[in-house]
């Protein structure tokens, strides 16, 4: 495994923990931060053992404030790697599921981060808000304009963008934008509880469902979605794994996954 300066990685059995380790600046991304996580969604990604990323930040007050405003001040312009904001928000073709923990403030790119991601679980003590209308800026680089579109009823995402102002975790899970809150205590518990509900299902079939929900996203209509090909949904159909998922359920057992 690889060793970072901006980073905590850390394997546990299938899941892999990275945790953004610049608590001076409340965790706020410079360049090399951003390569850094880069290079660890790459070892995910390639790592056929692990079956669930868990993002989050070190210490109580932040999760991740967004860019580092000193270091983009130096060229007034975003050095971020091909995969975007964190590494994450431009990667299309990771469909292995990526979880926030949201141990503390979520601020401008750090909601980006959030949004990317395919779950999130945020401490009571969590806050998230797009405030770059406040610095003459717009959300722009981590996608988040166009995620939050999507993702939410549109006048909660015209709400969160135009305003700029401040959400608590109670009010993030209410617009959709979290799936749960927990006192701060329980947030890494919490996150692990749902990466294991997700590591009892087939590795290929999690990927599959992933990329189908995401991917007909982009279909004109649902006639148009449901009739499209899903390259790791045709993966999961001719599995052993999809076999074997069939014989376990007529024998009353445990399914033996091998991710293929």
């Amino acid at each position: 495994m690889s060793t970072y300066e901006h980073l905590i990685v850390e394997r546990d059995g299938p899941l892999f923990w990275i945790t953004i380790n610049r608590p001076k600046a409340l965790n706020a991304l410079n360049p090399a931060a951003h390569r850094e996580l880069a290079a660890a969604f790459d070892e995910y990604a390639s790592d056929v053992g692990l079956r669930v990323a868990i993002i989050t930040g070190v210490g109580e007050r932040a999760f991740c404030v967004g860019s580092d405003l000193k270091a983009r001040a130096e060229t007034n312009a975003d050095d971020h790697p091909s995969t975007g904001f964190a590494g994450l928000t431009h990667r299309f073709d990771l469909f292995k599921p990526v979880i926030a923990a949201v141990n503390g403030l979520a601020i401008g790119g750090g909601t980006e981060i959030v949004v990317a991601c395919d779950l999130a679980i945020a401490a009571e003590r969590a806050e998230f808000s797009l405030p770059e209308p406040r610095v003459g800026l717009a959300a722009l680089g981590g996608g988040g304009l166009h995620r939050l579109a999507r993702f939410l009823p549109l006048k909660q995402a015209m709400d969160l963008v135009l305003t700029g102002r401040r959400v608590s975790a109670a009010e993030a899970k209410a617009m959709g934008l979290i799936n749960d809150v927990v006192p701060a205590a329980e947030l890494r518990d919490r996150a692990r509880a749902m990466a294991m509900m997700i590591v009892e299902g087939a590795p290929l079939a999690v990927q599959a469902s992933k990329q189908v929900m995401l991917e007909s996203l982009a279909k004109p209509d649902l006639h148009t979605a449901l009739r499209a090909s899903y390259s790791e949904a045709e993966r999961m159909l001719a599995s052993e794994d999809a076999k074997e998922g069939q014989r376990a359920f007529v024998e009353r057992r445990k399914p033996n996954w091998q991710g293929n």
